[in-house]
């Protein structure tokens, strides 16, 4: 049986470790880990799904898992990743954002009593944070770290290198306040491992540090890579933002069709990230790229395995069918909401329903969309096989468009050559 550190190994997930004995306490028995998800919007992202990925894989291990929304220090904001001050959250927003995370993370771990004894857990820092005296946190939680510790924190300390920046009291405070929820949690659940990015590792050494003061206990930290693309990049944000988990903000057909836009020297390794396929699976995949780079097979692979871990087998079927309408002639088959979804990009233009019955010239309407300069690279175009409607193509010069080429009874999908759409409306 593959032993759980081991697949950790293999997919790229070890950065650092605080000890080499967490590979036997993690391989011979159970315990509990947690991964922490401030509340900064109402729903969480794709970029947050490696911490819940991996979670979910030590859950299949044996191990319990805990998912930490920050209600508490969400109130103060991280200072981690960021140059600037972080805009504080008021109550009404931060409860907003927590009741739609919980939503969402309560439905990619198992938190059932069928778990057993690796049955997750989902709670809320804001209970116990909240209710701590400020003076009772200074004597109980401040004392045991010096200033010199926490301003040579790199979150910090890039802060402060800053002149025209720096660094408030407030962020300054947010090392104690997590390193205290890895002490709590260890007192009331016995947890022993938290997990986070590479740059989470100051804050969850400092947790370890006062357990070891105040309990004289031994826990862990383990951090995987930073998320960073081919470029240097952060992995977390597309092009027009987010990519969210909630399907309301962000379709499922719009997050697999951002993974399966994964370029060819970034599909191996999300494959390892976000994927619970077999490492011969991902070999094999690994191989597909470099032979057959042109069918995206792997790009595939990954999309269709993280859609269905956030939205369902049901959704993401919907999405592929939805994906593999965009280059072939099963348009008709999308219903109008799909439809307009895989389409939201595309430019778009209003026509008169009456104007199909007398015959729509094709000439023309390439001509007013802009697909085309003039009407006789239109008919060029049409000559050379590169006008398509509904996906079919079409070479007449004089074609006209009908009421026969309606999709969902109200579009018509013009494409000219491999990419150049436009959605026709008719009213």
């Amino acid at each position: 049986m593959l032993k759980i550190s081991d697949d950790l190994a293999f997919r790229g997930l070890v950065h650092q470790v605080s000890d080499e004995a967490l590979w036997t306490l993690l391989d011979t028995g159970a315990t509990t880990v947690y991964v922490g998800f401030d509340p900064t919007s109402d729903s969480l992202h794709h970029g947050n799904l490696l911490g819940i990925v991996t979670l979910r894989r030590l859950q299949e291990a044996g191990h319990r898992p805990i998912l930490l929304a920050g209600g508490g220090t969400g109130l103060i904001g991280d200072p981690g990743g960021r140059s600037d001050e972080r805009p504080l959250l008021s109550a009404e927003q931060l409860s907003a954002n927590l009741e739609g995370i919980r939503a969402q993370l309560a439905g990619l771990l198992d938190l059932s009593p069928a778990a057993g004894q690796a049955r997750g857990l989902l709670v809320d820092n804001s209970e116990w944070l909240c209710a701590y005296g400020f003076i009772d946190f200074l004597r109980d939680v401040g004392k045991h770290f010096t200033v010199n510790q926490m301003t040579a924190k790199e979150s910090v300390k890039s802060r402060l290198e800053r002149a025209d920046q720096g660094i408030s009291y407030t962020e300054f405070s947010y090392m104690l306040l997590q390193a205290y929820d890895y002490l709590y949690l260890h007192d009331a659940y016995g947890c022993r491992l938290q997990l986070g990015g590479s740059d989470q590792w100051g804050n969850i050494t400092m947790g370890l540090e006062l357990i070891r003061k105040v309990r004289g206990s031994e826990a862990f930290a383990l951090t995987w890579p930073l998320m960073l693309r081919a470029d240097g990049t952060k992995f977390g944000k597309s092009e027009s933002g987010a990519v969210w988990l909630d399907a309301t903000r962000s379709s499922p057909y719009e997050l697999y069709q951002f993974f399966v836009r994964t370029p060819d020297d970034e599909v191996g390794r999300l494959l390892r990230y976000f994927t619970f396929l077999s490492h011969e699976e991902i070999e094999a995949l690994d191989l597909e790229i470099a032979e057959r780079p042109e069918q995206r097979k792997a790009q595939r692979a990954l999309a269709r395995a993280v859609c269905t871990f956030v939205h369902g087998e049901a959704e993401t079927e919907r999405a592929r069918g939805a994906s593999r309408a965009l280059f072939s002639e099963d348009l008709a088959e999308l219903d109008e909401a799909l439809l307009l979804e895989v389409f939201a990009d595309a430019p778009s233009s209003g026509f008169a329903r009456s104007g199909l019955d007398s015959g729509l010239q094709l000439v023309d309407v390439l001509v007013s969309t802009g697909l085309v300069s003039s009407k006789t690279a239109a008919r060029a175009a049409l000559a050379q096989g590169g006008v398509y409607v509904n996906n079919r193509r079409r070479v007449d010069p004089e074609a006209c468009l009908s009421r026969d080429d309606l999709v969902v009874d109200r579009y018509v999908v013009l494409r000219r050559g491999r990419r150049d759409y436009h959605l026709l409306r008719f009213e």
